[in-house]
């Protein structure tokens, strides 16, 4: 149905606009309105501002001013470092990183340099004190060679073809004191092998006329013919025995169910030099079949500071035996006394703080105020050496102490004068001679540690008297 549509004369009409209020604009001219100069706020400018003066002139510079030796200014530079390094060591040769083959050699925190006597080991960055043990390095049992020290004779890594005659050289071997024969037996076969990973390590290690370790050694009276063919000379054959004796360790290795005691070559570790106060230490991991170096918990390490393990107690005859050196300062060293003078155990321990039983006597810093720089390993050997009495809680009586302590210093200046040469001629000789052999160089310094200890003895005697009289 259609809507009907409205028609246009009913519909409202359209309420009118109200009239505008505001009043009417007023016309401005044009030019009132440009601004010619934009706002500005505060004080108007009563003036327009004084010229500006001309740049100063620029002098022509002479040659010799231009030459300016200064260097300049480098704000955004870091500031440079001393080198915590020995001044005498050198970094060591990048491909002595790069030896790898299945699984390589991982280092953390540590840096190899090479001196005058060989590689070390020192920390390139600080490391805080742990309750636990950090790793700084970690190599495979595939990079090593190790043999166990009782039969049945077993060896990694498998290198040997079955059935080859080697077994036989290892079989005719004493098994109670031929160790380093068998070691240096696979030492020998492992140079002989195609791209076996020792043919490159043994460029970092020593040389023929570098080995010092067979200088006291005893000789092998019944070393086996076969052994010997393995080596193309008898120097090569000396050199592979010193090898094993100097740089091999001694680990409890865990195979499956075996636990056995074996001589391990543990390339990288052997460059870990020896200290009686040693930072680090080997661990065996068994669940990756690798050797750990790792820093003692509670240990501090300053960048720069050597790592160093401890290869064993004993006197310098001993490590000049196995290793080939000795030390001043081996807290272990030994002199044999013949006079019935003794002095007071406990009074001498207290003079110099050194603290702990007769085989763990040790130097106790925090008692002593300030630095002291005598008290060191050489110290620790006199209280061992020295004789000695100690009968519970009776004191010592000053006159009786000095009177024994001057006898003693008295039998160390008879020693001393036993030696063909003295101190400072020891001395003049190392320093004199530039192209000393290696040998001569350890024989002389062995007989100046020796010498060097009694004058230490000699020192702290002196320092008893005066500290326990007075």
């Amino acid at each position: 149905m259609a809507t009907p549509a409205a028609s246009p004369l009913l519909l409202p009409l359209p309420l009118p606009l109200p009239a505008s209020t505001f009043p009417p604009r007023r016309a401005v001219p044009c030019a009132r309105r440009l601004v010619l100069r934009p706002p500005r706020a505060g004080r108007p400018r009563l003036r327009d501002p004084p010229p500006a003066a001309p740049p100063p002139a620029v002098e022509e510079v002479g040659e010799e001013e231009e030459d300016d030796d200064a260097p300049p200014l480098r704000l955004l530079e870091p500031p440079q470092e001393d080198d915590p390094f020995p001044p005498e060591m050198e970094p060591a040769d990048p491909d002595f990183y790069r030896i790898g083959y299945a699984r390589m050699m991982r280092a953390y925190g540590v840096e190899f340099l090479e001196g005058p006597d060989g590689m070390a080991v020192y920390a390139s960055r600080d490391v805080d004190p742990l309750r636990r043990a950090r790793v700084i390095m970690e190599i495979p049992l595939e990079l090593m060679l190790t043999i166990t020290q009782k039969r049945p004779w077993m060896f990694f890594p498998d290198i040997i073809p079955l059935g080859h005659p080697i077994f036989d050289i290892i079989e005719s071997t004493d098994p109670e004191t031929d160790w380093d024969l068998r070691l240096a037996c696979l030492l020998l076969y492992a140079f002989d092998v195609e791209d076996n990973f020792w043919q490159l390590y043994g460029d970092f290690l020593p040389s023929v006329d570098e080995c010092t370790s067979l200088l006291l050694a005893p000789k092998h009276k019944t070393i086996p013919l076969k052994l010997k063919r393995l080596a193309p000379d008898h120097e090569r054959f000396l050199w592979a025995l010193s090898i094993v004796q100097s740089r091999s360790v001694n680990l409890k290795l865990r195979m499956g169910a075996f636990l056995q005691d074996a001589n391990v070559l543990v390339p990288y570790a052997d460059m870990l030099n020896h200290s009686p106060d040693a930072n680090c230490f080997l661990h065996w991991r068994f669940k990756d079949r690798m050797v750990e170096v790792m820093i003692k918990a509670g240990r501090a390490v300053k960048k720069g500071d050597e790592m160093t393990i401890d290869y064993m107690s004993g006197v310098n005859s001993s490590f000049m035996e196995r290793y080939g050196f000795s030390s001043p300062k081996n807290p272990w060293e030994l002199i044999n006394f013949s006079s019935d003078a003794k002095i007071h155990l406990d009074s001498f321990l207290s003079v110099f703080n050194i603290a702990g039983l007769h085989d763990e006597l040790y130097y106790n810093a925090a008692l002593t105020s300030g630095e002291n720089n005598f008290v060191d390993g050489g110290v620790v050997a006199a209280a061992r050496t020295l004789p000695t009495w100690s009968e519970g809680d009776v004191p010592a009586i000053p006159s009786l102490e000095r009177k024994s302590a001057q006898a003693l210093q008295e039998e160390c200046h008879t020693m001393l004068e036993s030696f063909s040469t003295t101190i400072q001629q020891d001395q003049e000789i190392l320093d004199s001679d530039g192209h000393i052999r290696r040998t001569r160089e350890i024989a002389i310094k062995y007989r100046l540690h020796r010498k060097l200890l009694l004058q230490k003895i000699i020192d702290a005697l002196d320092i008893y008297q005066d500290k326990i009289l007075f």
